[in-house]
């Protein structure tokens, strides 16, 4: 691929969303940012949100969440889906933050996916908002699916997309790259039905014009 296209392609999207934050979750203080991330697995920006206040004015800090009731945990969350799995992992991601790091959220990729729900597009989702350390790229859903429309990558695998976004973007916009693509998936290229004429990428966009291409050839 032309070295220019992935820049033109961010710069787009940045132009259209100026105002995007990382998965919706807020930067700040760390033990927030990581179980927020781990309670946004599969739902809405809105769910995580609606259950925040409530769920850290009860559990503050590890220490507090730690030894929660693991059903009081889920009445809490339970707006965000899947919230028995989901309140076992926070309270098991709290005691552990405890026990091995003496409470403090660690900031390593390594140590972070040591942690009960949080695999590789988690920890580095918690790296880029909480520390400001942007060692990879989270591919969700949405990265997958608009990076293999754009052409950037022919890969399925979530790791080895990761590997060809990393080799075409530079590193100080890995976590930007995310948040864009993850907008752009909300609001323009949805699943099943992309408003590519709505689509300020189509000029860069394979899906599109490939599409096109072939309609004239039809």
């Amino acid at each position: 691929m032309n070295g220019a296209t992935p820049c033109a392609i961010y710069r787009a999207l940045l132009r259209h969303y100026p105002e995007t934050i990382p998965n919706g979750i807020s930067y700040g203080d760390p033990f927030e940012v990581l179980i927020l991330t781990i309670l946004s697995a599969q739902t809405t920006d809105r769910a995580v949100e609606a259950v925040r206040p409530v769920l850290f004015s009860r559990y503050p800090t590890p220490a507090a969440l730690s030894v929660a009731d693991e059903e009081e945990v889920g009445a809490v969350i339970r707006p965000t889906g899947f919230y028995r799995t989901k309140a076992r992992h926070i309270i098991g991601t709290a005691r552990r933050v405890r026990e091995a790091y003496d409470g403090t959220v660690p900031g390593t990729l390594e140590d972070l996916m040591t942690l009960p729900g949080v695999g590789r597009k988690t920890a580095n989702i918690v790296l880029s908002n909480a520390f400001g350390i942007d060692e990879g790229i989270a591919v969700d859903t949405h990265v997958k699916r608009i990076a293999g429309l754009l052409g950037l990558t022919d890969e399925t695998d979530p790791a080895k997309i990761e590997s060809d976004l990393k080799a075409l973007f530079p590193q100080k916009v890995w976590g930007k790259i995310n948040a864009l693509l993850v907008q752009h998936g909300r609001a323009v290229c949805i699943a099943g039905r992309p408003h590519c004429a709505a689509c300020m990428l189509t000029p860069w966009c394979r899906h599109y014009i490939d599409g096109k291409t072939n309609a004239t050839r039809t």
